[in-house]
């Protein structure tokens, strides 16, 4: 006889959720920064036993769980699957020549008189380039931190500039994993997510932009950028610097622009990047065969950047470790991160937790502007509460899919919901480990900058202001449009 299965209370709803926090929590404080490379992936898991435990008091069997965790974690494949795609790019594009020659060109754009602004732009460019704010702010971020106290500027609005582009470029990168892990969550499409993203994080970036331009506007100039210059000069002297070695970016646009599915463009670009490094940085490719002039050794190189990512050495320790990195091999974690995730989110929402949970506060979103500002303001909570932006993401998506699916809002407008709060508030909280990572490069706290971050709070602000009036905001069927707006 089939055992009937129970609603769950709120207080059941409750207690896994309560569990990861502290556990999250704990982590943070034990690990650090460190705490997303494995600890924060075993409190997920036992948070899910948790559940798993009050979902058999409820008459579920683990027949019927491991199955809702399959559908889950299946959710993420496609995404995780573009990652390792994206691994294998950022090798053969640091090999090829195109990201330094991004990064090269874009510190042709400080100017010490507009350092703030400059500094905000290039950030973005090179996050924008290589898909992570996290190394953009450890190198180039450093950097500028060193120029910005030379120049005698303010470190907090320095900071909060660099914090600002870096996350508008991780953002707006096919390159980066929460930018693929959102869409994966909500169930669109990778470059229409991002294309979409523009409605919010474009006028945020030049509202962000504007104002980093007048508040640079008494900096003295008159002080050198030597170190900068010497980042230049070790570029050029390590990799044939030119416009040609941007061709596989804009071959990864226009397939983008021509909405070609994301999987088969990203991979391509990292063959095409491979290719590149083959006729444009010999010398390169040769130097890490061990000297090896022959085809296949070169091959070999281009194979193991795909693989295990490229090892550049410049002289410059920040330089280094910005050019050096991916392969697939370098995704794995996040990866690891992501399924942990899912299979958290998958028991929660099978058990019929995270439908508990939210059930009060859907009942006061009556409007669509209501929806979608609680989704932000519970993206905001996860980041405050699980520490953790992955978590911020995965979540409240599976949380508030199911809803916007039943108001017929198109998933992108969930998409981009998830990131405009749970990947850009993350940087602003002191704890969560995206805060206490930039405190650990930049040496300012997000306490300090965060009032500077203009670009992370004010996306998911005009976010509201969409949400509210409606522009923009799309539904998957016309005549939902009409019925959902007046109720």
């Amino acid at each position: 006889m089939t055992q009937q299965i129970k609603q769950p209370t709120l207080f059941q709803a409750l207690i896994p959720l309560v569990a990861l926090v502290i556990m999250l929590a704990s982590s943070v404080y034990f690990f650090g920064e460190d705490s997303s490379y494995g600890p924060n992936q075993i409190a997920l898991w036992i948070a899910a036993g948790i559940a798993c435990i009050i979902g058999f008091k409820n008459g579920f069997s683990w027949e019927q769980i491991e199955k809702g965790i399959q559908e889950g974690i299946s959710v993420a494949l496609g995404a995780m699957l573009i990652i390792l795609a994206v691994g294998s790019l950022i090798g053969t594009w640091l090999l090829s020549g195109t990201v330094p020659t991004l990064i090269y060109y874009g510190l042709e754009l400080l100017n010490p008189g507009l350092f703030y602004a400059a500094s905000c732009i290039i950030c973005g460019i090179i996050a924008l380039s290589i898909g992570s704010s996290w190394t953009t702010a450890a190198t180039i971020g450093v950097a500028l931190m060193g120029v910005a106290s030379g120049m005698g500027l303010d470190p907090a609005i320095a900071a909060g500039a660099i914090v600002s582009g870096s996350y508008f470029g991780d953002k707006m990168s096919p390159l980066s994993d929460t930018t693929n892990l959102a869409p994966a969550v909500s169930g669109t499409e990778l470059f229409a997510h991002i294309r979409y993203m523009g409605y919010t994080a474009g006028p945020a970036f030049i509202i962000s932009v504007t104002i980093f331009l007048f508040l640079g506007l008494n900096a003295d100039s008159s002080v050198s950028l030597e170190k900068l210059n010497q980042m230049q000069s070790l570029l050029d002297n390590t990799f044939n610097i030119g416009w040609a070695m941007l061709v596989p970016l804009g071959v990864l646009l226009f397939l983008a622009a021509t909405r070609k599915p994301a999987l088969p463009t990203v991979f391509f670009g990292a063959l095409l990047g491979g290719v590149w490094a083959l006729i444009f940085q010999p010398d390169m490719v040769q130097q890490m065969a061990g000297g090896n002039d022959t085809f296949l050794s070169h091959l070999k190189v281009i194979w193991l950047a795909m693989s295990d990512g490229t090892t550049v050495s410049t002289g410059s320790t920040n330089l280094d470790s910005l050019l050096s990195g991916g392969g697939m091999s370098s995704m794995l974690n996040t990866l690891w991160l992501i399924l942990s995730a899912m299979t958290f989110g998958a028991v929660m929402e099978k058990l019929c937790l995270l439908k508990r949970f939210i059930q009060g506060m859907l009942k006061s979103a009556k409007s669509v502007g209501s929806l979608i500002t609680g989704t932000l303001f519970t993206c905001f909570g996860a980041n405050v509460l699980t520490a953790d932006q992955y978590l911020a993401i995965v979540l409240p998506g599976r949380m508030f899919k199911e809803e916007y699916q039943r108001r017929g809002l198109d998933p992108r407008v969930l998409s981009r919901t998830l990131e405009d709060s749970g990947t850009l508030t993350s940087a602003l909280i002191p704890w969560n480990t995206c805060g206490a990572y930039m405190f650990s490069v930049l040496a300012v706290s997000p306490l300090d900058y965060g009032i500077y971050a203009f670009f992370n709070y004010l996306t998911p602000l005009i976010a509201i202001v969409l949400a509210y009036t409606g522009w923009t905001i799309l539904y998957r069927q016309p005549e939902m449009t009409e019925n959902t707006q007046t109720s």
